[in-house]
C-alpha cells in the first residue's frame, strides 16, 4: 500500500501488523483501537487523523505528517518518530516509552500525563507544548526546545536537559533529581517547589528565574548565571551571593570561589 491514498478511510480496529504504508495518505483516517505494531509509516500523511487508542509498537514514523492527530492513550512503545511533524497532536496518556523523536516537531502539542520515560527527544521542538504530569524519566532532551513549554509536577529524573532552552517554561513541583542541566537556558523559568537535588546546574542561565521552594540539596551551581529578578530559596540566597561575582546589568555568574564582595542583596521569597 506504498504512496496509497485512504483519505478519511475508515479503518478502525483494523489489523495493520507490519503493513507497508510508506508514503501513504491517510489524513483524517479514523485508526482507531487500529493495530499498525510494526508498521511501517515513514513519509506517510497522518494529518488530523484519529489513532486514539491505536498500537504503534515499534512503528517506523520518520517524517510522518501527524499535525493535528488524535494519538490519544496510544501505545507508540519504541516508535521512530524521528524528524515527525506531530504539531498540536494530541497526545494525552499516550505511552512513548523508549520512543525515538529526535528532532520532531511537537510544538503546542498536548502531552499530558504522556509517557516519554527513556524517550530519544534531542534537537526536538516542544515549544509551549503541554507536558503537564509526563514522565520523561531518563528522557534525552538534549538542545531541545522547551520554551514556555507547560512542565508542571512532571517528572524529569536523570533526564538530560544540557543545552536545553527552557525560557519562560513552567516547572513547578517538577522533579528533576539527578537531571542534566548543563548550559540549559531557564530565564524566567518557574522553578517553584521543583525538586533539583543533586542536579547538574554549570553554565545554566538563571536570570529571573524563581526558584521559590526549591529543594536544591547537592545541586552543582558552578559558573552559572543568575540576575536581581532572580527568586532563590531562602536557605540557599547568602551562600549563592557570596560566590557570585557582578556581570553587569545587574546579572550575576556563581563562581566555584565565591566572592563575599558582591554588594547586592539577593531577593528570596
Amino acid at each position: 500500500m506504498t504512496d496509497t491514498d485512504l483519505t478519511d478511510t475508515d479503518l478502525s480496529r483494523a489489523n495493520l501488523f507490519r503493513a507497508l504504508l510508506t508514503d501513504a495518505n491517510l489524513a483524517n483516517a479514523n485508526l482507531t483501537d487500529a493495530n499498525l505494531t510494526d508498521a511501517n509509516l515513514a513519509i506517510a500523511n497522518l494529518a488530523i487523523a484519529n489513532l486514539r487508542y491505536a498500537n504503534l509498537t515499534d512503528a517506523n514514523l520518520t517524517d510522518a505528517n501527524l499535525a493535528i492527530a488524535n494519538l490519544a492513550i496510544a501505545n507508540l512503545r519504541y516508535a521512530n518518530l524521528t524528524d515527525a511533524n506531530l504539531t498540536d497532536a494530541n497526545l494525552s496518556r499516550a505511552n512513548l516509552t523508549g520512543a525515538k523523536l529526535r528532532r520532531a516537531n511537537l510544538a503546542i502539542a498536548n502531552l499530558r500525563y504522556a509517557n516519554l520515560t527513556d524517550a530519544n527527544l534531542t534537537d526536538a521542538n516542544l515549544s509551549r507544548a503541554n507536558l503537564t504530569g509526563a514522565k520523561l524519566r531518563r528522557a534525552n532532551l538534549a538542545i531541545a526546545n522547551l520554551r514556555y513549554a507547560n512542565l508542571t509536577d512532571a517528572n524529569l529524573t536523570d533526564a538530560n536537559l544540557s543545552r536545553a532552552t527552557l525560557v519562560g517554561a513552567d516547572l513547578r513541583r517538577a522533579k528533576l533529581t539527578d537531571a542534566d542541566l548543563r548550559r540549559a537556558k531557564l530565564i524566567g523559568a518557574d522553578l517553584t517547589g521543583a525538586e533539583l537535588c543533586r542536579a547538574k546546574l554549570i553554565g545554566a542561565d538563571l536570570t529571573g528565574a524563581d526558584l521559590t521552594g526549591a529543594d536544591l540539596t547537592g545541586a552543582e551551581l558552578v559558573d552559572l548565571t543568575w540576575s536581581e529578578q532572580t527568586l532563590w530559596p531562602y536557605a540557599l540566597a547568602r551562600q549563592v551571593r557570596a560566590r557570585s561575582v557582578p556581570l553587569g546589568d545587574g546579572n550575576w555568574r556563581v563562581q566555584g570561589a565565591g566572592n563575599s564582595g558582591a554588594d547586592v542583596a539577593v531577593p528570596v521569597a
